[in-house]
């Protein structure tokens, strides 16, 4: 709290001095064109209109003008300073040879800013010209900018003092009342030390509604999905073991009984290699969901649902003899990675063809529903029961379809990983028959999990 208070006070001293310091700017600037206007009046007045030379048309300007002790005048004549005003400046400026050769030249009104031993200071170049003669004399105007702002520097420095006079009793402040405030939040700290990997079921008690008995709430809630993130992690290690375990023995078993037999040796090599390739696949699987939650998991693109759907049907055909439509098509483009939703569906698509037979129909389509885009994967097979409606997304889960043979159980959870991905969900449809499964998508993918593909 203090730290805020130190901050805002600094804030509020920093944006006081710009603002006075932008208005010592616009002081200066105001009053150049304040003069500027007065000598442009004056030569163009009949009293200037007698004057053959310049020198002489700028000495009586100097003459009948005494600036302020924020200003001064000084002429130039012929490339050298010539006279100057009245009165002692801040800084003499028309000594400094460096910056009369560098206005000297001037044809045009010319305006800047430059460092003196004052300070800064604003200058105005005003070229004098009689008649057709050629330009050989200048006026220039110096407005000390420094002297100007000199009233504001004083109310800034004395807002300085008020503010460090506030941070000092707001500190004593600080220190009486920040005692009462850690005194539960030392209990709350307290508490949590007790509570370790192996007693994760252990909660804060909460006591009131202020601020710190919130804090213990949501402390409770983070130890609540910290519980349920370990019991999900320790049930995924265990089924990954277990699945992974027995394509093993099955691969030692075989090894350890292989005689010398040609036929039993070949009929073993392709036994070993077959569950060498489903445990491949199935590390693979879990290898894609273990990067779902990565922000580069998708590498986005603008996608056409017509052409995503053709393509998919494209790479389905070869897989078996069945009867492949498509239901309807959008004719749209969304902004998703083409790559994982190709996947997606080919999922479904291999699972469909797990559950049917020749002759049996496996439908794919597309469609727009709002904000929202609808893509599904339906068969004409035995479908799901409604007691594995939503066991089938977990991991490692099966139906209880006795035809069903191979696998790990991971597929549907990667194409409900993919959809959660893009931001959307896969969902079993209901319907008068077969399976019907529908990923729900949003136009675009969410800015926090989208990455552009090169």
């Amino acid at each position: 709290m203090f730290g805020v208070l130190t901050l805002a006070l600094s804030a509020l001293v920093f944006l006081t001095w710009q603002v006075l310091a932008a208005r010592a700017d616009d002081a200066a600037d105001d009053e150049l064109t304040h003069e500027a206007n007065k000598f442009r009046a004056f030569a163009g007045s009949g009293e200037a209109a007698a004057f053959d030379r310049p020198e002489e048309l700028l000495d009586r300007w100097l003459q009948s003008n005494l600036p302020d002790d924020s200003e001064a005048l000084f002429t130039i004549v012929d490339g050298r300073a010539y006279h100057r005003s009245q009165g002692s400046p801040p800084a003499r400026l028309d000594t400094d040879s460096a910056f009369v050769q560098g206005i000297a030249g001037a044809k045009e009104p010319t305006y800047g800013w430059i460092e003196s031993t004052a300070g800064r200071v604003r200058y105005a170049v005003m070229p004098v010209q009689i008649g057709s003669q050629p330009v050989r004399a200048q006026l220039v105007m110096l407005e000390f900018r420094d002297i100007i702002a000199k009233p504001s520097i004083d109310a800034a420095r004395a807002l300085v003092i008020i503010g460090a006079l506030t941070l000092v009793l707001a500190a004593g402040a600080c220190w009486l009342v920040t005692g009462r405030i850690l005194a539960p939040i030392r209990q709350v700290r307290a508490t949590a030390e007790q509570i370790g990997e192996s007693d994760l079921r252990r909660r804060i008690e909460v006591v009131g509604n202020d601020d710190v008995a919130q804090l213990a709430r949501t402390f409770n809630t983070m130890l609540d999905r910290l519980e349920d993130a370990f019991v999900a992690q320790r049930e995924f290690v265990d089924n990954a073991g277990h699945e992974l375990r027995t394509p093993i023995t099955v691969i030692r078993g075989h090894l350890e009984l292989m005689g010398d037999d040609p036929r039993d040796r070949a009929e073993t090599k392709a036994l070993v290699l077959d569950e060498l390739s489903r445990m491949n696949r199935m590390v693979d699987d879990l290898l894609v969901l273990a990067t779902t939650e990565r922000p580069d998991f998708l590498e986005t693109g603008e996608i056409n649902l017509t052409e995503l759907v053709v393509e998919v049907i494209a790479k389905a055909r070869p897989l078996a003899d069945r009867v492949w439509r498509v239901d309807e098509s959008a004719d749209a483009t969304i902004v998703a990675d083409g790559q994982r939703l190709t996947q997606a569906l080919m999922q479904l698509v291999s699972n469909a063809v797990r559950h049917t037979t020749t002759g049996d129909r496996i439908t794919l389509g597309s469609r727009l529903n709002g904000d929202h885009v609808l893509l599904w994967v339906a068969d004409s097979g035995p479908g799901v029961r409604a007691s594995d409606r939503e066991r089938i997304f977990e991991r490692f889960a099966r139906g209880n379809d006795q035809r069903r043979t191979g696998g790990a159980g991971l597929g549907l959870a990667i194409v409900r990983s993919i959809a959660q991905a893009h931001g959307g969900d896969v969902r079993l449809a209901d319907g008068p028959g077969g399976a019907r499964f529908e990923l729900t998508l949003p136009l675009t993918v969410p800015a926090d999990r989208a990455v552009v593909a090169p």
